[in-house]
């Protein structure tokens, strides 16, 4: 055993040979985005959902080929007078309807009984889970359009305005709260109270407003050089609407953060060596508040999801013929009874996208959390 070395005799080589002799290991330093991804992945439940979401995601990007090559049909096409074969038989796609009770979807001359019978004009065909060679899985709605085609391109539409408006309403937050936060003053002033004015307005019901002006008229701006028309019926109108509603929600939490962060030493010194305040807006406050804007992200693309489909449902959102979630859900309610998948279908699919990403997005702040507890591994 080596005789310990005094404090004039320590250098690096005799660091080493101690580290040895008692089977140390090479200390790593690790970033805070290492340590939130091992977080992460230990949660098995949370990348469970999100695998779950890339499998909804990739269910609506393989639309078209669904419908080109198992359903052989658009998504907007009607099959009021066509058959089908099931089982060696022509069933109708769209029979000729008559008085079904509303209780149990039975036809009232059958039954022979008369009480809470409706009159149905037409009835769509049922969903063939095993039958018609791929076609109408999901069963047809009232002019015989393919549910199941409708509902992987709804799903594309509802998707894409999520995703589309999360994303612009988080960058549009982001920039507003750095600009409030870092200069504070009058500006902050005008952006608190920009935020304070949508607060005092529900958000489905100022969606709606918005939406269903928009929708009937359009967007038609000629600025001179630069001119804007949008068709009432562009889903770019609710994707629009759903990011401008939901930037204070988003905002005001960032800006909260920033005036927190303002006061550190770490942006007086970038101050003192003379940073522009674009620079330390962008490389110094936003690095720091980047794992509330991913969870931001993650959470407020379910909840426009969801806010989409509420205003397609009240004819606010995507018009007709466009599929989406909330239209499918609106076109199979008069149907609910004889054919409850038109709505229950979209709406299953509308449950499972928000739940994976509310769970992942749960998942995401804990392993971003600096304050959670990791266990190093060597």
């Amino acid at each position: 055993m080596a005789q310990p070395a005094t404090e004039s005799q320590f250098t690096l080589d005799t660091a080493a040979e101690l580290a040895a002799e008692e089977h140390g290991t090479q200390i790593r330093g690790r970033s805070p985005w290492y340590l939130a991804w091992r977080r992460l992945r230990r949660n098995k439940v949370a990348l469970a959902f999100l695998v779950l979401f890339f499998l909804v995601l990739a269910a609506c990007l393989l639309a078209p080929v669904y419908a080109d090559h198992v359903a052989h049909t658009g998504q907007n096409t009607p099959h009021v007078l066509d058959t089908v074969d099931v089982n060696g038989q022509q069933v109708s796609v769209v029979s000729n309807g008559g008085f079904l009770n509303v209780h149990t979807g039975k036809s009232c001359e059958t039954t022979g009984n008369t009480a809470d019978c409706k009159l149905f004009s037409a009835i769509p065909i049922a969903p063939q889970w095993f039958n018609a060679n791929g076609k109408f899985v999901l069963g047809a709605d009232s002019i015989g359009r393919d549910v199941a085609v409708r509902l992987l391109y709804g799903g594309r539409v509802s998707l894409q305005v999520g995703i589309i408006s999360s994303a612009i309403c988080v960058v549009l937050a982001v920039i507003l709260a750095l600009l409030a936060g870092y200069f504070g003053g009058w500006i902050d002033f005008i952006i608190t109270r920009f935020f304070d004015l949508f607060y005092a307005f529900p958000v489905v019901l100022l969606g709606i407003a918005l939406g269903a002006a928009l929708a009937i008229n359009g967007v038609h701006w000629n600025l001179g050089l630069f001119k804007l028309n949008v068709n009432g019926g562009s889903i770019w109108i609710p994707t629009a609407v759903i990011s401008y509603v939901l930037i204070p929600y988003v905002g005001r939490p960032l800006r909260g953060q920033v005036l927190s962060l303002r006061e550190k030493e770490f942006i007086e010194a970038a101050i003192a060596q003379g940073a522009s305040p674009l620079r330390i807006m962008f490389s110094e406050l936003l690095p720091n508040v980047m794992s509330s804007v991913l969870v931001f992200f993650t959470l407020i693309i379910a909840n426009n999801i969801v806010l989409e489909a509420a205003l397609s449902f009240l004819g606010a959102g995507v018009q007709p013929p466009t599929p989406s979630w909330g239209t499918l859900i609106s076109d199979g309610q008069d149907l609910i009874v004889t054919r409850p998948w038109l709505s229950l279908a979209p709406g299953i699919a509308i449950v499972l996208t928000v739940l994976s990403l509310n769970v992942f997005g749960d998942g995401l702040r804990d392993a971003l959390d600096p304050r959670a507890k990791v266990r190093v591994e060597h």
